[in-house]
């Protein structure tokens, strides 16, 4: 392109790109690119002109070429698929009338913040230095899957809405950041999707809003990120989809909206954590599905958790804050089926920082759901347990039980002493003892077998045997429980 076919911007911008001057068009500060389609000639440059410059752009010696434009409406498609750019590309406060293409590209340097662009198409683009997309506004979809970027990816306050787009309308799937995908304040209407993409740093989505309601509001199966995720005051109104996901630092959903009624609002299965955050924010509204994950730390607030959760071999090492077994118990208690290895991991966490009261009323509440899945006579059985010895974790009513009897009977007895079976060798007779004899059935102080009592005294003496049994028995197995826990 010879420079008498540029029009007096464009020749402004070959003149200062030899050296990298910044050229700004803007009249004010405060210029809204998205006014750009009625900016006058004077602040439009083709295209093609900009092409022509990153890919054989005059040289000065001694100087560092870089292509620095701010205000300027860009017109006709930017073409820089396949491409190699060796210099910096820094197109701000710009209106583009066209998505640009930079399919395969590769490039030093791509800045395109506070811009107005009907899409990016970038798959496969390789970016050896940052991307910056920084409060830049997108009416149509960005594409960056499978793109590679050696620093980070710069999205804060970035605005994506396209109504008619026919898939994700983030797509950073397969996508490889040297640094960090740092997205603070991000708006799409639309999926986000993060398949499979791998973050050397941190994802910062904090005070993001990601809006599909009905539908994924982020996908990212499967992530792989080598620091946090932080999604602290996000607003996500629909599926965030985490599954197979790898955090070793700390996925932070502190403060956070997580709606999808009716569906998943939050599905974090088979992802491997060092820590979750889920806390002081409203109730998720939606189904919290945490199936196969491990979690090294598990911070969960009792009161964000929704009706319906799936914990299904989930694995934690820690569960914060400490909170009595009633609070948590309702979140292993949801649905039809009996999850025991559930309350086992609940009542390791309470083991692990020596609350056994918590403990003991945990296993408790695991016998009273197991009960629940038993035939009629297990159930039966089961409640007989419960009532009188709380399954073994609660001892001592037992010993009022046996106490009860024991004054029932001693009372009984002493009014109406049985007959002896050989009164010149029976000894004296003792109805708290004889009592005793009935209700013990492994122990005898010599009474029972030497008198015979008649009529209800006997039925009384029936039950007593059968009670002190029934009482031994539950008592034996409920300690036997205990001590194989400790």
């Amino acid at each position: 392109m010879e420079i008498n076919d540029l029009t007096p911007a464009e020749a402004r911008v070959w003149r200062a790109f030899a050296t990298g001057t910044a050229v700004d068009f803007r009249a004010a500060d405060d210029d809204d690119p998205a006014d750009g389609a009625s900016w006058a000639p004077e602040r439009t440059v083709r295209a093609a002109v900009l092409r022509a410059l990153l890919l054989d752009g005059p040289r000065e010696d001694g100087e560092v070429p870089a292509l620095s434009l701010a205000g300027a409406r860009v017109t006709g498609r930017l073409e820089l698929q396949y491409a190699e750019v060796d210099h910096p590309v820094r197109l701000r406060h710009c209106h583009f009338d066209e998505a640009p293409r930079l399919y395969a590209a590769r490039l030093r340097e791509l800045n395109l913040s506070e811009s107005v662009l009907p899409g990016l198409v970038g798959h496969a683009v390789r970016v050896d230095g940052v991307l910056r997309l920084t409060r830049a506004r997108f009416t149509g979809m960005v594409r960056l899957g499978g793109a590679e970027v050696t620093g980070s990816l710069y999205l804060e306050s970035t605005r994506i809405h396209d109504p008619d787009a026919e898939g994700p309308v983030l797509q950073l799937n397969q996508a490889v950041l040297g640094a960090d995908l740092w997205a603070p304040g991000l708006h799409t209407r639309g999926e986000m999707r993060l398949t499979g993409a791998r973050v050397t740093g941190t994802v910062n989505l904090t005070d993001a809003v990601l809006d599909r309601p009905g539908g994924t509001a982020l996908q990212a199966e499967t992530l792989s990120a080598e620091a946090d995720v932080l999604m602290r005051h996000a607003d996500v109104r629909g599926r965030l989809e985490l599954r197979g996901a790898r955090i070793p630092g700390r996925l932070d959903l502190s403060h956070a909206r997580l709606a999808n009624p009716g569906g998943t609002a939050l599905r974090a299965s088979s992802c491997v954590i060092g820590e979750l955050w889920l806390r002081e924010g409203p109730v998720v509204r939606g189904t919290l599905n945490l199936r196969r994950a491990q979690v090294e730390v598990l911070f969960v607030h009792p009161d964000v958790v929704p009706d319906w959760v799936q914990l299904n071999d989930l694995t934690y090492t820690s569960l914060i804050p400490h909170e009595p077994a009633e609070r948590r118990l309702p979140m292993l208690e949801m649905g039809d089926s009996y999850l025991p290895f559930t309350y086992e991991q609940l009542t390791a966490a309470y083991r692990r920082i020596g609350d056994d009261d918590a403990a003991r009323l945990v296993q408790l509440a695991k016998q009273r759901r197991r009960r629940r899945t038993l035939p009629w006579y297990g159930r039966l059985w089961g409640h007989l347990q419960d009532v009188t010895v709380g399954y073994g974790f609660r001892p001592l009513r037992a010993g009022g039980w046996l106490l009860s009897l024991l004054a029932v009977g001693s009372v009984a007895y002493g009014l109406h002493h049985p007959a002896p079976l050989k009164p010149q060798e029976a000894p004296d007779f003792n109805p708290v003892f004889y009592t005793l004899d009935l209700l013990l059935p492994v122990i005898s102080f010599g009474q029972e077998n030497a008198f015979s009592p008649g009529g209800w005294y006997q039925t009384l003496s029936y039950v007593l045997i059968i009670t002190g049994w029934i009482l031994a028995t539950t008592v034996i197995t409920g300690l036997t429980r205990t001590v194989s826990r400790q």
